[in-house]
């Protein structure tokens, strides 16, 4: 059985016992969240019908660097930025 979550704006097709990062979710690691499921199936049966995702919260924690730099050619102009994007790995316990 499959289902496809939505979290942080983004569509993810799970299964139970996945692991996956997603956009950060403020929640305690060990806690556990409940997403919900836009679509859930098993082979050819689909079905729209409102149903739970139920996932714990495994770590917090950051991507790795990357650099955006900017500059406009011929006038000296130069910017250097980093960032390092937020992310939350959760584990996939139970399709309810």
């Amino acid at each position: 059985m499959f289902a496809i979550i939505e979290t942080g704006g983004k569509q993810y097709r799970v299964c139970v016992g996945d692991v996956l990062d997603v956009e950060r979710l403020d929640v305690e690691e060990g806690a556990t969240v409940d997403l919900k499921a836009v679509l859930t199936g098993e082979g050819e049966n689909i079905a729209t019908e409102g149903k739970m995702v139920k996932a714990t919260v495994v770590r917090q924690l950051r991507a790795p660097k990357v650099i955006v730099f900017k500059y406009k050619a011929k006038k000296n102009v130069r910017k250097k930025q980093g960032h390092r994007q937020y992310y939350t790995r959760i584990k996939i316990d139970a399709i309810v």
